[in-house]
């Protein structure tokens, strides 16, 4: 049986993989594991991005989290680093954030935080999912006085809103800035807290409907973004994704500024103001060769993981490291927040711009991005972890290393929340790379469809 939760929660089309059923299992289960040590009726925060089944999943999992006597409090539209946030803020038990991130409308999940605002361990998942399976066996099921009840704080955007100008309180007048908030979570509390801190804003995609999170907009879709920057003449573009925890950047020119380049320009800032803990940033194995030669360059020192910002936070905390993150622009400063945040790492990247004055192409130059090409392959979502077991499939593997000749890489891996194994190829030349990468996905959707 394939495991429920992937790598950032439990994720399905909502309504059908994700039921009803399964979102008041994990509220009943979630809220059990999570607070069956606490000797007081136990509260839950919890809160959505604006896809339209959010509402339906939250009402399903709050009835979970009421039927085993613990309380919810349900903060509406909130993006999923100001959950963790307000869950350590409030000292409630734990946090639940009903979200498909950057994936498409139909699509939904639900991702727990412990009471310090972590994502859970591997350990607390299993012990979550062990219960639903096992029909909640043994947990007893109050009535009366003893059912939870629900309250609503709509007004708690603002905390995280303040928490933000509090951690990097930075001037931001004489800044043009575009921001794209994808149609979700970032759309208020970003515009707010930019505005608040005095920058001249062009805001996009800012009028959700529930069905057009991440429609053609946001960190999946840059191109909108990036012609509004050359075309606003603006200093800077901001681009999140549809829960708000992960950043792309654009500079005055209308390039990509990826989470590689951002975390590249931040921890030397860190370095140079005696902040970087331990020297060290803490990346994927997804990350461009081009950050590890900067490294080499700027006597930090690289450590990688493998692909997925819990496996990031967990080598951060094991070792004391404050700055770590993802290429797609998940980046966690663990002195701030305790989770990925795409509005703290813009207001991280904008203090460096303010406090060095220098445009952000000039400050992305500190290291170069060498080509990659991704491809996805669309398989059974069951198969996507034994592509390997494939002869014709590593024969291929093997044949494009071969080519690479050590000038390059081939990095294959299933993706931890849809059917799908990325195959991503680093070299010299692009048009190589990509026909390379684009050869290799379509022989592996054909061999395991």
């Amino acid at each position: 049986m394939a495991r429920m939760f992937g790598t950032d929660g439990v994720r399905g089309i909502a309504g059908s993989e994700l039921s009803i059923e399964l979102a008041t299992k994990l509220g009943q289960a979630g809220a059990y594991v999570l607070t069956k040590e606490k000797d007081h009726q136990p509260t839950l925060i919890v809160g959505c991005d604006t896809r339209i089944s959010g509402g339906m999943l939250a009402s399903a999992l709050m009835a979970g989290i009421c039927s085993v006597g613990a309380n919810a409090v349900f903060v509406g539209v909130m993006p999923t680093p100001a959950i963790a946030y307000l869950t350590r803020k409030h000292g409630v038990d734990a946090g639940v954030v009903i979200s498909a991130s950057h994936n498409p409308m139909e699509f939904n999940g639900i991702k727990f935080f412990n009471g310090d605002g972590y994502k859970l361990s591997d350990e607390m998942e299993d012990e979550i999912e062990a219960l639903i399976h096992n029909h909640m066996r043994d947990v007893e099921m109050p009535v009366g006085a003893g059912v939870g009840r629900i309250d609503y704080r709509f007004d708690l955007r603002d905390e995280y809103v303040a928490f933000m100008e509090q951690c990097v309180p930075i001037d931001l007048s004489g800044l043009k800035i575009v921001v794209d908030c994808a149609e979700g979570a970032a759309h208020y509390t970003s515009v707010r807290t930019l505005q608040n801190m005095g920058a001249e804003l062009v805001a996009l995609h800012t009028s959700p409907d529930g069905t057009n999170i991440n429609a053609g907009c946001g960190s999946t879709h840059m191109e909108e973004l990036r012609d509004a920057v050359v075309r606003e003449k603006a200093d800077v573009g901001l681009a999140f994704d549809g829960d708000a925890d992960r950043m792309l950047a654009v500079d005055e020119r209308g390039m990509l500024v990826d989470g590689d380049q951002i975390m590249a320009i931040c921890g030397n800032y860190m370095k140079e103001n005696g902040t970087l803990r331990n020297n060290t940033i803490v990346v994927t194995v997804m990350t461009n060769l081009g950050f590890s030669l900067m490294g080499q360059r700027q006597g930090i020192q690289i450590e990688k993981t493998k692909v997925g910002d819990r496996y990031v936070l967990e080598h951060m905390r094991a070792n004391d490291y404050n700055i770590g993150g993802e290429q797609s622009g998940h980046v966690i400063f663990l002195d701030d927040n305790t989770t990925g945040d795409g509005l703290l790492s813009a207001l991280h990247l904008l203090e460096v711009m303010v406090k060095k004055k220098k445009s952000l192409s000039e400050l992305a130059s500190i290291m170069e991005v060498l080509p990659q090409a991704l491809i996805n392959a669309q398989v059974p979502n069951q198969k996507k972890e034994h592509y390997m077991e494939y002869q014709e499939i590593a024969d291929a593997i093997a044949a494009v290393e071969q080519k690479l000749q050590g000038e390059g890489r081939v990095l294959i891996r299933p993706s931890g929340t849809e059917p799908l194994v990325r195959v991503m190829i680093e070299g010299k030349n692009q048009k190589v790379i990509e026909e390379e990468a684009k050869t290799l996905a379509e022989l592996i959707t054909k061999t395991m469809l």
